[in-house]
C-alpha cells in the first residue's frame, strides 16, 4: 500500500510538473468582461473583473444591479437563512449583486449561497493584491457537484483595492450601482465563429466528465446546425502530457504513455493496478483526432460529433467496452473508413513522433489572446477562452456572441439561447392579455417593443402604451375588442370589420358594443306584431310574431292571412299556368305547321310551272318535239 501511494505520488507530482511548453514559457490569460460603476459620481468608471468559470455569464449582454454587502457573513462560506438575510430585489428594484470576500471556502459555494437567497451576481473581492485569476469550480466530490450544476447565475473577482472602494461608499450610505458587460468578451469581428473544444475520452474522472460527456450529447444537434450552414469552424482537440526522460521506462510512463513517453494522460481510476490505463485513453483521444480529420476530409466535419456521442454510449468504461473493437463497430455505422483512420493513428508503439499528437501539444500553447489551455475541458471562442458552466445555452449564447451584428444564424435567436426579457413584465411593451397577443419581440441583443403582424393584421403604434388594428381584418382578432356572444346555436358581434371602424350593437341589443351589448324587448320598444290577430313574443337578439287560429303572419305586411285561403289560390294559380303553358304550346305548334303547309306548297306550285315556262332563273328548257319538216 505504501509503494502504491508513493508511485501514485510520483506520477501526480511529474504530471503536474510537466505540462507541456515547447520552446515557450507558459502563460495563462485571464478572460475579463467589463465591469462599470455608474453610481456614485466620486467612483464612476470601468474596472476589470475575471469572469468565474461556472454559473452562466450573459455573453452577448449585459447586466446592471445594485451593489450589496452583507453585515454578517461576509465571505459567504454560510448559508445566509441562517441570518435572516434575503437578496431578493422588490419589484421594480435593479437586482443585487453580491459582494463577498474571498476566503475561507471555495468560490463557487459562495456563489450558490448567494444565489439561493436572490442574488442576481456575485462580485468576489479579493483579499490580497494580485493580478486577477480564474475562479474555477473545486476538485471533484460529491457536496459539491450538488451545487455547481445548479449555479446559473453570474460571479466575477474584483481586485483588493476596488473592493475597498466599494464597501467604503455603501459604508457611506452611498447607492452602488453597477453594470456587468460581457458584450466585448468574445470577439464579433465576421458572419462565422470558429471554436475549439478541449476534450477528453475518458468517462471515468468523476463529475467533470460526466458533465462534458452530456454536454456533448446536448450540444451535437445546435453543432451540427451551425457547421452545415456554414456559420462555424469547429476544430476538437485533447491535451496530452509529456513523460520527463527520466521516467520513460518506469511502469508507470509505460502503462500511461504511448510513443515511449511523449504522449501521456492519467490513469482513469487512479489506480495503476486494474482497469484501464493512462494509454488507452491517450489511444482513444487519438482515434477521436482522426476521426474528425478523415471526416473534414470528406467535408463532412460535423460526424465527429455523432461518433464521440456513440463511443460514450455504446463503449463505457465500466461496461469494459472501451475498447478497439467497440471503437471499430462505430466507425462502420457511421460509415467512415476505416483504414483512413487507422493510417492516421499510425503505431502508438513507435520511438518517434506521432504527428497528429505532436500538433496537439504545440496547440496548447497560448497564441494570441489566447493563453495556454491548463483547465480540461476549455472551450475556445474566436481565440478566447470560454468561462461558465458547460451548458448547451450558455455555450451557444458565447458562440452567437461571436457573430457580427445582425449576421447571426437562426439558432441563434431560439428559446435555448435567447434571455427572454419578454417574460418579465412583458418587456414593459403594450400587451393584450385577453387576445395574447404582445408588442415584446425578443432579439439576442435584446427586447424591442413593436406592434404586430398577427394572422395577416396589421397593428399600430407605438408599442410601449399602445397598438390598435388597422386596416380590415380587426374583427378577426379577438372580435375587435368588441363584445360578442353566442347563445343557442346563434352568435351577434358588435365588431364593424371596417377600417376605423368602432364597436356597435347589432340591432336587436343596445350597450356600449365593448364590455356589453344588451337584448332587447323588441315587442315593445319596435312595436312589433300589431295586427289584431298578431302575438309578439321576444327572443335573444330577435323577436317572433304568430296568428291565433288558423291564420298565416306576413312579416313584411304586418298581417294575418288564411292559410286556406292561401292553399285555394295557390291551386288556382297552378290551374292557370297550366292553361297558359298548353295554350302557347298549342299556338306554337299551329305556326309550326302552318309554315311547313306553306313551303311544301310553294315547291308544288314551282315545279308545275317549270314544265310549262321557264321561269327567269331557269335556262331555257329544249324542245324535244319531232320536226316534221325533217
Amino acid at each position: 500500500m505504501v509503494l502504491k501511494r508513493l508511485s501514485l505520488s510520483l506520477f501526480l507530482g511529474f504530471l503536474l510538473t510537466s505540462l507541456i511548453v515547447p520552446s515557450s514559457i507558459a502563460r495563462f490569460v485571464v478572460e475579463k468582461n467589463s465591469l462599470r460603476v455608474t453610481s456614485p459620481d466620486k467612483i464612476k468608471g470601468t474596472y476589470d473583473s475575471a469572469i468565474g468559470n461556472f454559473g452562466i455569464p450573459q455573453y452577448g449582454g449585459s447586466m446592471a444591479g445594485a451593489v450589496v454587502y452583507p453585515k454578517d457573513n461576509k465571505k459567504g462560506c454560510k448559508e445566509f437563512d441562517e441570518f435572516g438575510i434575503s437578496f431578493q430585489s422588490k419589484p421594480g428594484a435593479l437586482p443585487t449583486f453580491v459582494l463577498v470576500d474571498r476566503g475561507d471556502c471555495f468560490f463557487a459555494l459562495k456563489v450558490w449561497n448567494a444565489q439561493k437567497v436572490g442574488a442576481s451576481a456575485v462580485l468576489v473581492a479579493d483579499d490580497m493584491e494580485e493580478a486577477l485569476i480564474t475562479m474555477d469550480t473545486p476538485e471533484e466530490d460529491v457536496s459539491s457537484a450538488k451545487y455547481i450544476e445548479n449555479i446559473t447565475i453570474p460571479s466575477a473577482l474584483i481586485e483588493k483595492s476596488f473592493g475597498e472602494t466599494l464597501k467604503k461608499a455603501l459604508s457611506n450610505g452611498d447607492m452602488v450601482n453597477v453594470n456587468l458587460d460581457w458584450r466585448e468578451a468574445v470577439p464579433h469581428p465576421d458572419d462565422r465563429v470558429e471554436y475549439e473544444l478541449w476534450t477528453n475520452s475518458n468517462d471515468e474522472c468523476g463529475v467533470k466528465c460526466d458533465m462534458l460527456m452530456e454536454f456533448v450529447k446536448d450540444f451535437r444537434g445546435a453543432a451540427q446546425i451551425l457547421e452545415k450552414g456554414g456559420y462555424t469552424q469547429f476544430t476538437p482537440h485533447y491535451i496530452t502530457w509529456y513523460c520527463p526522460q527520466a521516467f520513460t521506462l518506469s511502469r508507470q510512463c509505460k502503462s500511461q504513455c504511448i510513443n515511449h513517453g511523449r504522449y501521456c494522460a492519467p490513469d482513469p481510476e487512479q489506480d495503476f493496478s486494474s482497469g484501464y490505463d493512462g494509454k488507452d485513453v491517450v489511444v482513444e483521444n487519438l482515434r477521436q483526432l482522426c476521426v474528425f480529420k478523415v471526416s473534414n476530409e470528406t467535408k463532412k466535419p460535423w460526424v465527429w460529433w455523432n461518433y464521440v456521442t456513440d463511443f460514450q454510449i455504446r463503449c463505457p468504461m465500466k461496461e469494459k467496452r472501451y475498447n478497439k473493437e467497440c471503437a471499430d463497430a462505430v466507425i462502420k455505422s457511421l460509415g467512415l473508413d476505416a483504414k483512413k483512420i487507422d493510417k492516421c493513428m499510425g503505431n502508438p508503439d513507435a520511438d518517434s513522433d506521432n504527428p497528429v499528437l505532436k500538433e496537439e501539444q504545440n496547440a496548447q500553447v497560448g497564441k494570441g489572446s489566447r493563453g495556454d489551455v491548463t483547465i480540461l475541458p476549455t472551450l475556445v471562442v474566436n481565440n478566447r477562452q470560454y468561462r461558465g458552466k458547460l451548458e448547451k445555452g450558455a455555450v451557444l449564447k458565447a458562440i452567437c456572441s461571436g457573430f457580427e451584428e445582425t449576421t447571426e444564424p437562426e439558432v441563434c435567436l431560439s428559446g435555448d439561447v435567447e434571455t427572454n426579457e419578454c417574460l418579465d413584465n412583458n418587456g414593459g411593451c403594450w400587451q393584450d392579455k385577453t387576445a395574447n397577443i404582445t408588442a415584446c419581440r425578443d432579439t439576442f441583443r435584446g427586447r424591442v417593443c413593436e406592434c404586430p403582424l398577427v394572422d395577416g393584421v396589421q397593428f399600430k403604434g407605438d408599442g410601449y402604451s399602445h397598438c390598435e388594428v388597422s386596416g380590415s381584418g380587426r374583427c378577426k382578432i379577438n372580435n375587435g375588442g368588441c363584445w360578442h356572444e353566442s347563445r343557442d346555436g346563434h352568435t351577434f358581434s358588435a365588431c364593424l370589420d371596417v377600417d376605423g371602424g368602432k364597436c356597435q350593437c347589432p340591432p336587436g341589443f343596445k350597450g356600449d358594443g365593448v364590455k356589453s351589448c344588451v337584448d332587447v324587448d323588441e315587442c315593445q320598444e319596435r312595436k312589433a306584431c300589431q295586427c289584431s290577430a298578431c302575438s309578439c313574443k321576444n327572443t335573444w337578439g330577435s323577436y317572433e310574431c304568430s296568428c291565433s287560429g288558423d291564420l298565416l303572419y306576413i312579416r313584411d305586411h304586418d298581417t294575418c292571412i288564411s292559410k286556406s285561403g292561401t292553399e285555394v289560390r295557390s291551386a288556382w294559380a297552378a290551374v292557370w299556368v297550366i292553361l297558359l303553358g298548353l295554350v302557347m304550346a298549342g299556338g306554337g305548334g299551329y305556326l309550326i305547321y302552318k309554315y311547313r303547309l306553306r313551303s311544301y306548297m310553294d315547291s308544288e306550285i314551282r315545279a308545275i310551272m317549270a314544265q310549262y315556262m321557264p321561269l327567269d332563273s331557269q335556262a331555257e328548257v329544249p324542245n324535244h318535239v319531232h320536226d316534221e319538216r325533217t
